[in-house]
């Protein structure tokens, strides 16, 4: 079992998941692209930093995609806000 994680093969499931997630909202729950993605995509970076930092990439490309999930986060933060007035 410790080969689906180092392989980082645990964290490709978890995004196909979110990505099964994602369809659904926009097919089924009526969310356009622009929310499912900024409600979602904060959580797909992160893990794809774990899968980079799992399979040994450089620390670099762990830090983009981090740094990458924080405004996505500060947008759907922003969206949320805006949905509430």
């Amino acid at each position: 079992m410790s080969w689906l994680f180092s392989s980082g093969h645990a964290i490709d499931i978890v995004l196909l998941v979110i990505g099964i997630e994602m369809g659904w909202l926009v097919l089924r729950a009526g969310w356009t692209m622009l929310r499912a993605g900024l409600c979602l995509g904060p959580g797909a970076l992160m893990l794809l930093a774990l899968r980079a930092a799992l399979t040994g990439l450089d620390w670099r490309w762990i830090a983009l995609l981090l740094l990458a999930s924080f405004p996505l986060n500060l947008a759907d933060l922003v969206l949320r806000t805006r949905d509430k007035r």
